[in-house]
């Protein structure tokens, strides 16, 4: 079996390819690079104190959860990295190597257009969304849920990609249940989709899930990257969330996986 995967530089993002390096016999990785001081150095995010305290805290979290991971040495990798935003650029004869998979999964790359994003619907591409879709779209979701005191629609949504953002067939939900605190129980539920992708590429069962269509009468948020601002930051950390003051419906949810062992 041969995966194809688009993702970035993060930890979480090297972690996730080498896990699934583990059940395919070639890993092809288009990986788009980008800061990994975010707050501290101009990217996706402005530079500002409030910016780098709260990007501490998500490192943090992310060390935690999936320690200080770099990708494996081994025969079955093979990465083409670029800059972010260079994707779009690349003509399908430059990266052809790279779509002759069998499964192709994106996860945290920037948005993918025109001819290859034909071709991956052709493919019938997985997207890892974090955020519960159709409740909440766009970028950083979980963030969201959170500022709007909904800890029950944290997680991720694993769905077919679309033309729209987030807006494809929904295959299912992951979750968790590590609530120490609301970063590292963010980043947990990203460690729970990365497993449910795993465990289902395994026993084949990603092939048979039949996708339901979201329902955006259910939207809560749409949300853009302007929208997380110096404002919402500072309202963020005087807000005191209680993660356990919701309990998720099922069903709200779509076959929800929730990760046990960490």
């Amino acid at each position: 079996m041969k995966i194809t995967l688009f993702t970035s530089n993060k930890t979480r993002h090297n972690y996730l390819i080498n896990l699934l390096s583990e059940v395919c016999e070639e890993l092809f990785v288009i990986q788009e690079t980008g800061t990994i001081f975010p707050g501290i150095l101009p990217g996706h995010y402005k530079v500002s104190e409030n910016m780098k305290l709260y990007f501490q805290s998500v490192n943090k979290a992310q060390l935690n959860i999936f320690g200080n991971t770099y990708i494996k040495n081994t025969n079955n990798i093979k990465i083409f990295p670029m800059l972010w935003g260079d994707l779009n650029k690349c003509s399908m004869t430059m990266i052809s190597d790279f779509l002759k998979s069998d499964i192709y999964i994106v996860f945290g790359s920037s948005y993918i257009k025109n001819n290859l994003l034909n071709h991956l619907l052709q493919k019938r591409a997985i997207n890892i969304h974090m955020g519960i879709s159709p409740y909440y779209r766009g970028t950083d979701c979980n963030f969201w849920a959170l500022y709007d005191n909904n800890p029950h629609l944290v997680g991720a949504t694993i769905h077919m990609l679309s033309k729209g953002l987030d807006s494809g067939p929904i295959l299912y939900h992951a979750l968790s249940n590590l609530k120490s605190n609301p970063f590292e129980y963010t980043m947990s539920t990203v460690k729970s989709a990365f497993h449910s992708v795993l465990e289902r590429i395994k026993d084949k069962s990603i092939f048979k899930i039949k996708p339901i269509y979201q329902d955006k009468s259910n939207e809560i948020r749409y949300t853009k990257r302007c929208d997380f601002n110096e404002e919402v930051i500072k309202t963020f950390f005087s807000k005191k969330v209680n993660l356990n003051s919701k309990n998720f419906k099922a069903e709200m949810l779509k076959d929800p996986f929730i990760l046990k062992n960490f």
